[in-house]
């Protein structure tokens, strides 16, 4: 499979505009990657200029810290697949985490899925503030509660994708779930790294630079 189609085209900036948008989704269907990725305001937009095309949409909820209530969260991801999202990529409650509350976390996750159905949920357990067990611990929690994907990043935390929390992230799931690498994947090599070690999607805003074998600057996502 082309490298093309590991790729979550992104942009979710608090300054990313409405022309944009509509660049990244001419980009995508350029050059054939899996998805767009937005925030939920766009979710419209980028459906309208991504319609007829085989690149999906994808929305963030409850991004970038996680830390609103549960019913927000879940009100954000319905309303988002409503409007033309066909995955979705949210992010748990680190805190809730931390403090060893799993029941809560599991829940939440399961809520968004259920409110979501058939479409695919990608968890963000944000690995730049976890310690390996609390990786561990998250992904079987996502596991637990049916999601689709894990994933390590935001891209707006202290530190992004690493080899290492892949490597956890992947015997967590045991093959139960599939794996997003995400946060500062910027050139081939390391998007190819990533795919050689099980992932099924890349996160980022340099999927142009990647396909070209570039790499991009230090202020991609």
């Amino acid at each position: 499979m082309s490298i093309a189609k590991y790729v979550d085209h992104t942009i979710l900036a608090a300054n990313a505009t409405a022309s944009q948008i509509i660049t990244l989704c001419e980009e995508a269907k350029e050059h054939n990657f899996f998805s767009v990725c937005v925030n939920t305001s766009y979710v419209p937009l980028a459906k309208e200029h991504t319609n007829g095309s085989d690149v999906a949409v994808c929305a963030v909820v409850g991004f970038p810290l996680g830390m609103m209530d549960t019913a927000s969260k879940v009100f954000e991801a319905k309303t988002a697949v409503e409007n033309g999202a066909d995955e979705i990529d949210m992010v748990i409650n680190v805190g809730k985490l931390k403090d060893g509350e799993n029941d809560y976390v599991e829940n939440e996750i399961r809520l968004i899925k259920e409110a979501i159905g058939s479409r695919v949920l990608k968890v963000i357990i944000e690995t730049c503030y976890l310690t390996d067990e609390e990786k561990e611990r998250a992904s079987k929690l996502s596991v637990n509660a049916n999601a689709d994907f894990v994933k390590t990043s935001t891209g707006f935390g202290t530190g992004g994708a690493a080899y290492e929390d892949i490597q956890i992230m992947k015997d967590a799931v045991a093959g139960k779930a599939q794996l997003k690498a995400s946060g500062g994947v910027r050139d081939y090599e390391t998007a190819q790294k990533y795919i050689d070690m099980g992932v099924t999607r890349l996160g980022t805003s340099s999927g142009i630079k990647i396909i070209q074998g570039g790499t991009a600057d230090e202020g991609s996502y």
